[in-house]
């Protein structure tokens, strides 16, 4: 099926104050994937025991392991070994043609003195914003790697506030014992007084208004960092290290082309607030493979900056494939939004595992936030006790309702309008989710064009869409514990339903609501699997419905 914008238009959408530019098919399939350009170093090594590093949890080795790391760099590159050991250190900052390379039982562990991370300019969830100096970090260098069978580990604890309900009553026993203070409910801890007054009283870190990051020094302490930053950098490799206990985000590559995270553990715990595992941000050209995540936020997340930032920077993240991941906890396992202003495209995301995420497949933006994301395609995606949606896209991202069902407002499409097209799911697996499908755009714009083939889901409930277009389900079975409807269609049209299945019988197999819900075709199902074939409310116009 195709989805053509004069077929859009044909719908009655207002475009007349939004042009979309015709898009070109992508040059990119499964038999083409992106390609990726790996970087390569010389073999000469430098160890940092050798210059008079200690690796005894104690000493503080950030001079010389950055003296080491610009040594290599100056010299035409090559190693920078990292002996086993317990290394503590400051932010270190990788150079071009440098390989920092953790051997086995080795740890970098970066310390709680607060002081050793100076204030810079940096990015917050896709928008300028003052922040700590990273842990590690690059920025516009080229040929850059961590590698090894090494730990990083960021110390996050000392940097983050936790709620009380997150924690078992011996964690909370021991947060409390470490230090900090309390919100005066008693139910959050904070890391000092300093963070709790910036948290309480909402302030910005927002590098706005001609502000620069020494202007924050009174709120230095609520400035997380992030752990890993690689900023407007080419041909970066991250391989077989385990990056942990971020402040904030784990892994973030921003504006930067051909980065390859393979064989990587990724960790942070559950009650981490923005405990991200990756979050892959206006890249071009990038490959994660290999990699087991367990954090407290999305697992393998794409972005591309936020609202008007982030369209006025105008970098789609694109070109890239992820395949062979497994993830354990995570707000979701693979993850578009909601800061994808600068557009998403050409990702391929195969034979991946995701067990215990709160949602597998997750798209996520709001009005306002503008861009396209387009040509996204999964394939071979087994999941497992799925805490909400399998499969999920929502374009009311932390808008809350009165009632369960937006209002049908439809405000004129322009360039704050987000646009989520041109996608095809195929061979997904889920044993056990609250929800198996779940699809919901705007009135003013409905997600379009959206393929799931070959598909078996158990869930409590099977399929929800409302305002969308152009949308094929075929073969996919379903296996819904609450089944009245197990497939509800609100206001939206075009739609194939081609060889659905059901598991178990059913009261209702459809339910249309809404006068936009209309061509709908319904094929190779047998529909006296349930009680009562479908019915028609609030407008939505009756239809022959043939076996």
């Amino acid at each position: 099926m195709k989805c053509t914008l004069v077929g859009w238009v044909a719908t009655g959408l207002a475009l007349s104050t939004f042009s979309l530019k015709a898009q070109k098919a992508s040059v990119y399939t499964w038999d083409n994937l992106p390609k990726v350009v790996q970087p390569s170093f010389k073999k000469d090594t430098i160890n940092i025991l050798t210059k008079g590093a200690k690796p005894d949890g104690i000493t503080l080795n950030t001079k010389i392991i950055n003296e080491a790391i610009v040594a290599c760099s100056k010299k035409g590159g090559g190693v920078v070994l990292v002996p086993k050991g317990l290394w503590l250190t400051g932010p270190i900052v990788l150079q071009s043609n440098v390989n920092l390379h953790l051997q086995q039982a080795a740890t970098l562990l970066f310390t709680t003195d607060k002081s050793q991370y100076a204030l810079v300019e940096g990015s917050y969830e896709g928008k300028s914003a003052a922040r700590n100096q990273s842990p590690i970090s690059a920025k516009g260098v080229e040929n850059v790697a961590i590698t090894g069978k090494g730990i990083v580990d960021g110390n996050g604890d000392v940097w983050r506030a936790v709620n009380k309900s997150q924690l078992t009553e011996g964690q909370w026993k021991e947060k409390l014992a470490s230090g900090g203070v309390l919100k005066d409910d008693g139910k959050t801890w904070y890391p000092s007084e300093q963070f709790k007054k910036a948290s309480v009283e909402g302030k910005s870190m927002l590098l706005i208004n001609g502000k620069k990051p020494e202007d924050f020094a009174d709120m230095k302490d609520f400035l997380r960092p992030n752990l890993v930053v690689i900023s407007q950098c080419k041909n970066v490799l991250l391989e077989g290290v385990t990056f942990q206990n971020s402040p904030a985000w784990c892994l973030h590559p921003l504006m930067s082309e051909n980065v390859t995270f393979r064989n990587l553990t990724v960790k942070n715990p559950e009650y981490a607030h923005n405990g991200d595992g990756m979050d892959i941000e206006s890249c071009k050209n990038f490959l994660v493979e290999g990699c087991t995540l367990d954090v407290g936020d999305d697992a393998i997340c794409i972005k591309s900056g936020k609202d008007e930032e982030g369209r006025k920077r105008g970098m789609p993240t694109e070109n890239g494939v992820i395949r062979n991941n497994v993830v354990y906890n995570g707000h979701g396992g693979f993850v578009v939004g909601s800061e994808m202003s600068g557009g998403a495209r050409n990702i391929f995301v195969y034979d991946c595992t995701f067990m215990g995420t709160d949602k597998g497949l997750r798209f996520k933006s709001v009005r306002g936030r503008g861009g396209v994301v387009e040509n996204i395609y999964a394939k071979n995606i087994y999941m497992k006790d799925i805490a909400q949606e399998a499969i999920f896209f929502d374009m009311y991202y932390f808008v809350k309702f009165a009632t369960d069902t937006p209002r049908d407002e439809r405000p004129v499409v322009n360039e704050g309008t987000p646009v989520f097209r041109n996608m095809k799911f195929e061979n997904i697996v889920c044993q056990g989710a609250e929800k198996g499908i779940f699809i919901r755009g705007l009135p003013e714009m409905p997600i379009q064009n959206i393929t799931i083939e070959n598909a078996t889901l158990q869930a409590e409930v099977g399929v929800e869409l409302t305002d969308v277009s152009v949308v094929n389900l075929k073969n996919v079975h379903l296996h819904a514990a609450k089944t009245d409807p197990v497939i509800d269609v609100n206001n939206s049209q075009s739609l194939v339903f081609d060889g659905i299945t059901l598991g178990n019988p059913a009261k209702k197999f459809f339910s249309f609501t809404g006068e936009r819900s209309q061509n709908i075709q319904i094929l190779h199902t047998k529909l006296s699997q349930a009680q009562q074939k479908a019915e028609w409310k609030n407008g939505a116009k009756e239809f022959a419905i043939a076996e």
